[in-house]
């Protein structure tokens, strides 16, 4: 489904024009492209894996670090794990016509406040060809069109995954370009499509710093922004130090190429000298850099623990690197997360309820846990399904972005004749 011919703007206007009849589509209908999309990639598994092998063995993949080959790479198990997530969308609530709030006004009018479709949405995500399925099904549950712009890197595999979503909407009577990709990595496409005024309703960014700071420069349509992920873990002085172990190897190790991951680990200086060699000595035979504060490099023990620089407590670097540092309170440990951390997904361990709910009440992000770790804020995880982005914004959606979050609201208000005096 090629679109190197079209414009930006022709996409956009073919997505605007499908998305009322998808807005109207009945539910069922909406769920019966899902299942037959979950059936499709089982079937052509093989045809998207070729497609994705071709990406992987472009010259422009040899430049991409292990994280970012990572998230590119696909295989029989992400494929069915794909399908499964699109099945668990079908079966989803319908969000379209759920009603928030119904009461009688002083007037007589019977007023209901009801879910709706936003419109269109366009995603713009970088080298993870999961995303195509996993944005183009929530918007067809939600009853929203999509106009897809992934990386360069990854055009076929995306390709390739499009034209099966495409597929399975026609099979269920609904129209292909309710799901279109604007194909092309120059800036002045990503400048196009944000300025798509009356006909894209949201754009939705998954990528880096420098993503978003071009968005801002240029976009006219609302932007939610699916932000960097600078997470923390803290070990709180009367946590088990055995749960804590495993809590941040897990929420550094399991898979570090996703924005969920930790960034740092936060000790407190009453475990430090018993806690920071253990999991350091882990984290350093599973290949992570560490670097560190002054006093978390002294309790390292015999593990080496680099210098950290002030700019390492404010990166996110989506690989096997991470930072370390001794704090001397919880109050402490509130304050460099919420200087430091990008409000996505931040963990306490601790045994004391006190502590847990402080730092839950007080730490500013999208998600925060407790013993626990960071690597469950995920749409899969939190039982929706998939997931178009984590937002760290506080206006309109918050966290996991899921089929609820791509709908808007309505009122619709019935009377008898009545007329305002």
């Amino acid at each position: 489904m090629a679109t190197t011919a079209r414009s930006v703007r022709d996409v956009s206007l073919a997505a605007s024009e499908s998305s009322h009849d998808l807005s109207a589509a009945p539910a069922a209908t909406r769920d019966a492209a899902l299942v037959r999309l979950a059936e499709l990639l089982v079937e052509r598994t093989a045809d998207v894996l070729e497609a994705n092998a071709g990406d992987l063995a472009d010259e422009r993949a040899a430049s991409l670090d292990a994280a970012l080959r990572d998230r590119l790479t696909l295989d029989d198990e992400r494929i069915a794990a794909m399908a499964q997530g699109v099945r668990e969308i079908a079966g989803l609530p319908d969000p379209v016509g759920e009603v928030d709030e119904e009461r009688t006004l002083a007037s007589g009018l019977e007023m209901r406040k009801v879910r709706v479709p936003l419109g269109v949405v366009a995603v713009v995500y970088e080298a993870r060809p999961n995303v195509t399925v996993d944005c183009a099904a929530l918007c067809i549950k939600s009853g929203n069109a999509i106009v897809l712009r992934g990386s360069s890197y990854a055009a076929r595999s995306n390709g390739a995954l499009a034209a099966i979503v495409r597929e399975a909407l026609a099979d269920a009577g609904l129209p292909e370009s309710a799901v279109e990709m604007a194909e092309g990595g120059e800036r002045s496409e990503l400048a196009e499509l944000a300025t798509q005024d009356g006909v894209v309703d949201l754009v939705i960014p998954r990528g880096g710093e420098g993503l978003k700071a071009a968005l801002r420069e240029v976009a006219t349509v609302p932007v939610m922004y699916a932000a960097s992920g600078n997470c923390h873990v803290y070990v709180h002085e009367d946590s088990d130090l055995e749960m804590a172990r495993r809590i941040a190897f897990n929420a550094k190790v399991q898979r570090p190429g996703v924005c969920n991951s930790a960034e740092t680990l936060l000790v407190s200086a009453a475990v430090s000298e018993r806690f920071l060699p253990g999991i350091l000595e882990d984290l350093s035979e599973a290949g992570v850099e560490l670097v560190g504060d002054e006093r978390a490099r002294a309790a390292a023990g015999d593990v080496l623990v680099g210098e950290a620089t002030e700019a390492d407590w404010d990166t996110e670097y989506l690989g096997m690197k991470m930072t370390v540092g001794v704090v001397d309170s919880l109050d402490d440990a509130i304050d460099h997360v919420n200087r430091h951390g990008s409000g996505h997904s931040e963990a306490i361990v601790t045994s004391s309820d006190e502590a847990g709910d402080r730092f839950t009440a007080e730490v500013d992000a999208a998600a925060v846990y407790v013993n626990a770790s960071t690597r469950f804020t995920d749409g899969y995880e939190f039982g929706l399904g998939a997931e178009i982005g984590n937002s760290t914004q506080k206006l309109h959606a918050r966290g996991p972005i899921g089929v609820r979050e791509l709908t808007t609201t309505k009122y619709v208000v019935r009377g008898t004749g009545q007329v305002r005096e």
